[in-house]
């Protein structure tokens, strides 16, 4: 007899659908082998015109896609999750993932490790009022886009068919967002960056301390608050058991909480800086209008150190790398479970995905990175403008309960079995 329950889906924009949940769809072999061939020709490309280092970096996007999409480990959802109903599940996976991001980060941060003799820096930037409205903007958006930054590259891995508008609109918002940084950043008044390893006196160690505790006391606030509200738990996601699940069915959350941070730490140690998403879409809309004869080069966001990658390949750029690694690796997830698959796209999630990804890819020029390269990797390297990054998107996210469902968009109920 087989049993049904509600479940998550991967189309992060619907309510969790009922399903079977005693058997997995049969693998995608055909699009598991053409995943495959794809990336082994995409690892011979890069060995023969890059350093090695890209490689290395292909394969860490490769295993970041993975387990993003076997988690379905969200930042969108987790943010809307706890801001609507009070469940803060998903969030106190993120502080589990912190505190072993930093306990990582401190000491390659403090002693310079790396694996190909490169100077290694973490995410450490200004806090003005281009972080304020960049983060809070980037918090509505990536409620409307239906994911956020590696939500978008996961879920296109996984065919959901409205990430490729959120996408196209992110990469143009982004682009945007680079014409106008000098205004927010030069124009506009802002402080120096903090580190509260560096900035304060306490060094890596005093600074793990307050970051393990900060983790710990917002891990403790989810829960009194979950209590308080009696949320609805996360729906279950279909899965498999025994060692069949490392490749098919779902991971627990402090599972892939764990990996992403092993896997932030190596990108540090790869490349000397952590895992980073949307400078590439702003590289990629850059060259894109350079091609239709807009003078990129000449805008302050290209001069300096940047000038240099507007005239080298893309596949010279570490986070492209990274990014077409993620979405490779999160196809082959979605084939392994038999669960890739065009979905259907409304005119309101059409619309959503367009405004959605217009403001997360403005936002994250204006606030120094998205939820992976400012919250994930801002506080990672003990940056205080990665705290008030989250602060402010989880401030966009309740505003954004107010905007989605003239989007036809769902936004989870205290009364929900599941959320």
């Amino acid at each position: 007899m087989t049993t049904s329950t509600r479940v998550q889906p991967v189309n992060e924009v619907n309510d969790p659908v009922y399903r079977d949940t005693t058997a997995l769809n049969a693998p995608q072999k055909a699009l598991i082998a053409g995943g495959i061939a794809v990336a082994a020709l995409l690892t011979v490309y890069l060995l023969a015109t890059q350093h090695i280092a890209q490689t290395v970096l292909l394969g860490i996007g490769l295993l970041l896609g993975y387990t993003l999409f076997h988690a379905r480990f969200g930042f969108t959802s987790a943010f809307r999750r706890f801001m609507s109903v009070g469940n803060g599940q998903a969030m106190r996976s993120h502080m589990l993932m912190l505190a072993v991001a930093v306990t990582l980060f401190a000491p390659i941060l403090a002693y310079g490790y790396s694996f190909f003799g490169t100077g290694v820096s973490g995410y450490v930037s200004p806090v003005g009022v281009s972080l304020v409205v960049g983060s809070f903007i980037f918090g509505i958006g990536m409620q409307l886009g239906g994911g956020c930054a590696s939500g978008t590259l996961y879920a296109i891995g996984g065919g959901r068919s409205v990430m490729f508008i959120t996408l196209l609109f992110f990469i143009i918002g982004t682009t945007i967002g680079a014409y106008h940084l000098p205004f927010w950043t030069e124009d506009l008044p802002a402080f120096e960056p903090v580190s509260l390893a560096t900035s304060t006196g306490l060094g890596y160690g005093g600074a793990w301390l307050v970051s393990i505790a900060l983790f710990g006391l917002i891990a403790w606030i989810t829960l009194i608050i979950e209590k308080k509200k009696r949320a609805p738990k996360m729906a279950p996601l279909p899965t498999t058991t025994g060692w069949k699940r490392i490749f098919r069915g779902s991971w627990p959350l402090f599972a892939a909480a764990i990996a992403l941070a092993v896997l932030n730490a190596l990108t540090l140690m790869t490349r000397g800086t952590p895992w980073g998403i949307t400078s590439a879409f702003a590289l990629w809309g850059s060259k894109i209008a350079q091609f239709f004869g807009v003078d990129v080069a000449s805008w302050g966001y290209w001069q300096g150190a940047n000038a240099a990658m507007l005239e080298s390949s893309i596949f010279a750029d570490s986070t492209t790398v990274l990014n077409f690694g993620v979405i490779l690796g999160a196809f082959l997830a979605s084939a392994a479970g038999g669960l890739f698959k065009f979905t259907k796209i409304t005119m309101g999630n059409f619309w959503a995905s367009v405004v959605g990804g217009l403001l997360m890819g403005y936002g994250a020029r204006l606030a120094f990175g998205c939820n992976i390269g400012a919250y994930f990797g801002g506080i990672a390297s003990f940056s205080l403008h990665g705290y008030i990054w989250g602060i402010l998107a989880l401030a966009g996210t309740f505003f954004a309960l107010y905007l989605r469902p003239l989007f036809g968009l769902s936004v989870p109920k205290s009364n929900d079995s599941v959320c």
